[in-house]
């Protein structure tokens, strides 16, 4: 089964054709990461525009690289949330109309869903159940993967997502956007111990996160040595930032994965790129004795080739939507398309 997949809830546009789920046969993105460097983050607005500048010509390029025509289609996927409700809406009218034009099934997809999905593409051997930390700029939460289309969260962050702290800091750093991937690089050479930085306590649920005090004190330490006339150490800043998050992301992924009874825990998300936060759960799961899923780096950002993984089980699910799909800004994973 050929699943054309567009992706569009960002600033990356992306136009996949995903044979059963499982094998990418063309995974085409056009990056708008170069233009909003000149914001220092995402301006929705251009993001929109961007979207439908680019959208037709990723289609096309998609099918010529695939070797398919039109009528080796069989359905049609689409990200229709959650996401910037403007860039949401480039993609999902589009996939709309192309739907239409060729009398294909339409099959809405979560954006998250998709991310956990990114793992079917790089091992063909793993399913459900499994944990997965999904760990992005815009999300942060513990999953329970209880089948393709059942998803139970069982830990969130309350406040910042992980991805969103990272960049925050890497842009007050004088990094170019996207600041994580930077961060992570400069750390690198940094010494992790030298900026002891606070982790925020929570009451209620042991598996939920807080990330806005961590950003908050990394931020008021870089302004502190400023007003003294002091120059920090920013690979150690950025290595000791990067232990902080991972030590509040691993202890509480790694105990909801014990809870679960389960031995196989997978990572999704940009975030998910980040080398300190991989190499400290291969560790963990070493530990444990429990498998460790990964996607490789192509596949951590916003793709099209994830949407057309999860679009494939959506499918067999019989999730169907009309041509009165809309998009959503905010959804929970939990809640199946009505």
């Amino acid at each position: 089964m050929n699943i054309l997949s567009i992706e569009s809830s960002c600033d990356e546009t992306a136009v996949a054709i995903v044979r059963d789920g499982r094998e990418i046969l063309t995974d085409c993105i056009a990056s708008q990461v170069e233009l909003h460097k000149l914001y220092g983050g995402v301006v929705p607005e251009i993001a929109s525009r961007k979207h439908i500048e680019a959208i037709y010509g990723l289609a096309d390029q998609a099918l010529v690289q695939s070797g398919l025509t039109r009528r080796d289609l069989d359905a049609i996927a689409v990200t229709y949330a959650p996401g910037l409700i403007g860039a949401v809406l480039v993609g999902v009218n589009f996939a709309k109309a192309v739907a239409y034009a060729l009398d294909l099934p339409l099959v809405p997809v979560h954006h998250i869903r998709g991310h956990i999905a990114a793992n079917y593409l790089a091992y063909p051997e793993l399913e459900p159940p499994f944990i997965c930390l999904v760990v992005s700029g815009g999300h942060t939460l513990i999953v329970d993967v209880r089948g393709y289309t059942d998803f139970r969260i069982l830990g969130t962050t309350r406040d910042d997502a992980a991805g969103e702290c990272f960049d925050k800091v890497a842009r007050v750093l004088g990094m170019p956007y996207p600041g994580g991937a930077a961060l992570d690089r400069c750390a690198k050479t940094g010494d992790e111990e030298k900026y002891p930085l606070p982790h925020t306590k929570l009451s209620g649920n042991p598996l939920d996160m807080s990330f806005s005090g961590l950003k908050t004190a990394a931020l008021n330490l870089i302004h502190m040595h400023e007003q003294k006339g002091e120059s920090v150490d920013v690979p150690s800043l950025c290595a000791s930032f990067s232990k902080a998050v991972s030590e509040m992301l691993v202890p509480r992924t790694m105990q909801a994965l014990k809870e679960s009874g389960y031995k196989k825990l997978a990572i999704a998300g940009g975030v998910a790129a980040n080398s300190r936060i991989r190499a400290d759960f291969k560790a963990a799961c070493e530990s444990l004795g429990a498998a460790l899923y990964t996607p490789p780096l192509s596949l951590c950002g916003d793709n099209g080739a994830m949407i057309g993984s999860q679009g494939y089980y959506e499918f067999l699910a019989g999730t169907r939507a009309g041509q009165d799909l809309n998009a959503f800004a905010t959804r929970s994973i939990e809640q199946p398309y009505e």
